[in-house]
């Protein structure tokens, strides 16, 4: 049996590259089918007038291979011969050679490298489909089927290693069967594209729509992240962790887009790897062969990029999702999480976790000077306490806030400029699961008690400083708290409870959205969890004002279990506790009846204003601010609608509408008998007597009076 001596190293030129290297070990797949196929037609000429393109290859490697090597007179020669070739040119070069890593991880023989070779030769060189086609005697099949490899790579007359060969490359993910409804010997088999490419040294950002890849010189080290010093300083420990096996995974944890994956990679950075970022495992509505496919070419592909592989989980509430095994992988992982959910597997009993927080306004501010270069403005002080936003939301507002400042034809940016981009964002992410209500005017648009006035006050300084207000209380309170603010407002309909949180918003100078619950409640079990946790968490992320209005739909109270239906809704009132308590942003709950409210709910608000129906003093102040300024309703009917018309502020509202529009048909100004007009209108939609004297009873008071 020919060997190659180190003296005829025939490759010295071939540069250290994973091409060169995958060229290599196509050349040796080539030899063994030359081999083959002159076996069959008894002469290597006999096999070269069949398939005139073989002899190209030999042409190739002319001067560097025994010529006719593959003759067929030395059975194995090839083989051995393309062994020793490649094995020495591997030890003349330190170079990392995806090829040589993967078959050292997946303990792959050099056999099973050119069997594998020889399934992906047709993507190499078209012309080889005709070769297969031919030598298998099936017409139209040109890839090769498992028969012909077994022929072709079996052990003298033993077919159980190369089918041990050919099963362990399907399990790596290396290869793939089709025609399976046909007996197994005519089972085709192919590379996946997506595999062949990386084996042939070809990278790209994008490799299918659940992996990508980042090269390590595109990431970022983890001295140039935005870090909490307590955070920073267990960074600096961890990849030394992961390297030497004392971990076996990161899990990171916090809201989206907040800097957890970027944090992930620069811990990939710090180990000398890229980064493969694996999302939609487990995805509802795939095949399970979608998700097999999945988990057997996720470790390999990781093996051959020298990636860290970082599983990137949505998970739902009170889910939990298996970490998948990854075969021909040998190292640490990371898992990317936000704050709801579990993770389980082997990897994740041996998993240090971190959990990202939303940035405190100094981190904000860093953020925001080096989101915004050049166009950073003096308003930036005021930008960081006022938007309480993720890191990579700061980044993403930044870039639209230099637009909206280019705009208006100025070089900095203002506040107004990111408030314009924060609000662009919330659309894009919001619209569809909650509605967005204009906040315009202030508190003098509401006419309200002195009681109701001062707790409305009190709500409004506890949102401006809440992220400033553990740090003003005793250890034991600040342990508990977060910078969330709940706040119920109750009464009955038409008390001012949403104009409240409207104008809230505006004194706040925050984006106000309403909850609705058509798109939230959802009969099939587990699912209004779901949606509930979506909007609470684009909420904390985006720092919008929640309006929960009729909440009492669902912080009714909890009942005893007499049937399936009321467990299940007990454990949704259960959740809601749990997230309401955990939520860090502000929500504003409504309710018509207080009392139904379970008193686990009430004991979890922060503020709780009782909103009763205005006295006359209050129902002139909101009559004098709905009627428009050129109204012509004598000042005697406007008091005695005050003093004796008990109507609330919504009946008020619609009482002025109703009288404008009578106004607007006669084409004048709102006059005495469209306000008359329109108060009784608004009783007998209670079905109620108005109170308000007629223009007959009021002549008669008067002429007694004068009498």
């Amino acid at each position: 049996m020919m060997q190659v001596q180190a003296a005829e190293y025939p490759f010295a030129d071939f540069a250290a590259t994973p091409a060169n290297h995958f060229k290599l070990y196509v050349f040796a797949a080539v030899a063994r089918v030359l081999e083959q196929v002159a076996q069959s037609f008894g002469t290597i000429e006999a096999a070269y007038e069949q398939f005139p393109f073989l002899e190209g290859y030999d042409e190739e490697l002319e001067g560097r291979a025994p010529a006719h090597l593959a003759c067929g007179e030395d059975e194995g020669g090839a083989h051995e011969w393309w062994r020793e070739a490649i094995r020495l040119w591997e030890e003349g070069t330190e170079a990392r050679l995806p090829l040589r890593a993967l078959r050292e991880t997946a303990a792959l023989d050099h056999a099973g490298v050119t069997l594998l070779m020889c399934a992906g030769l047709i993507e190499e060189d078209a012309r080889f489909g005709l070769l297969f086609e031919t030598m298998q005697a099936t017409p139209g099949q040109h890839r090769p089927n498992l028969g012909l490899l077994s022929a072709w790579w079996r052990d003298r007359e033993d077919y159980r290693e190369v089918r041990a060969r050919i099963r362990e490359l399907h399990e790596l993910g290396l290869v793939e069967f089709t025609g399976t409804a046909a007996p197994r010997t005519e089972w085709s088999l192919s590379a996946p594209p997506l595999l062949w490419d990386v084996l042939r040294g070809e990278t790209r950002e994008r490799l299918a729509p659940w992996a990508r890849y980042h090269a390590p010189a595109s990431l970022a080290p983890l001295d140039a992240l935005i870090l909490p010093a307590e955070l920073r300083a267990q960074l600096e420990v961890i990849p030394a962790l992961l390297a030497s096996g004392e971990a076996q995974a990161l899990i990171v944890r916090g809201p989206h887009h907040n800097g957890r994956r970027t944090l992930a990679r620069a811990v990939a950075r710090s180990l000398g790897r890229g980064v493969l970022e694996l999302s939609a495992f487990d995805k509802p509505g795939e095949t399970n062969n979608s998700h097999d496919e999945r988990r057997r070419l996720a470790g390999t592909l990781a093996t051959l990029l020298h990636a860290l592989p970082v599983f990137v989980f949505d998970i739902p509430p009170g889910d939990t999702v298996e970490l998948p095994p990854l075969v021909a992988y040998a190292g640490a992982l990371a898992v990317v999480l936000g704050k709801q959910g579990g993770v389980r597997g082997e990897a994740a009993e041996r998993a240090l976790t971190v959990t990202l927080e939303t940035p405190t306004p100094d981190a904000r501010r860093l953020h925001w000077r080096r989101a915004l270069g050049t166009h950073a403005t003096p308003d930036i002080e005021l930008i960081s306490e006022r938007f309480r936003l993720t890191g990579g939301n700061i980044r993403r507002a930044a870039k639209l806030a230099v637009a909206y400042a280019a705009l208006a034809g100025r070089p900095g940016v203002n506040a107004s400029d990111v408030q314009q981009a924060s609000r662009a964002l919330n659309r894009q992410m919001l619209d569809t699961l909650a509605v967005r209500i204009e906040t315009t005017g202030d508190w003098s648009h509401l006419a309200a008690s002195a009681e109701t006035f001062a707790e409305l006050r009190h709500l409004e300084s506890r949102c401006r400083h809440r992220e400033q207000l553990p740090a003003h209380v005793g250890d034991a309170l600040a342990c508990g708290l977060n910078a969330g603010v709940r706040a119920l407002f109750s009464g009955t309909s038409g008390t001012g409870k949403t104009l409240a949180a409207r104008l809230l918003a505006a004194s706040l100078q925050m984006d106000l959205y309403r909850l609705d619950l058509s798109t939230v409640v959802n009969k099939y079990i587990g699912e209004t969890e779901k949606n509930l946790n979506q909007i609470f968490a684009l909420a904390e992320e985006l720092d919008v004002i929640l309006l929960l209005d009729e909440g009492d739909a669902l912080l009714t109270q909890r009942t005893d279990v007499g049937n399936a239906n009321d467990r299940y809704a007990n454990l949704e009132t259960n959740y809601l506790l749990q997230r309401l308590e955990s939520f860090e942003g502000i929500i504003v709950v409504t309710t018509n009846a207080g009392d139904r409210i379970d008193v686990a709910f009430q004991r979890r608000m922060d503020v709780s204003i009782n909103f009763t129906p205005p006295d006359s003093t209050e129902r002139w102040a909101i009559w004098q601010l709905h009627l428009p300024a050129s109204h012509c309703v004598e000042g005697r009917l406007l008091d005695e609608a005050a003093r004796r018309c008990e109507l609330t502020g919504g009946q008020i509202r619609n009482a002025v509408l109703h009288a404008s529009s009578l106004a607007l048909a006669d084409g004048g100004a709102v006059t005495s008998e469209h306000f008359e007009a329109a108060v009784r209108r608004e009783y007998r939609k209670a079905g109620a007597v108005c109170p308000l004297q007629t223009r007959r009873d009021a002549s008669v008071v008067a002429a007694f009076n004068r009498w």
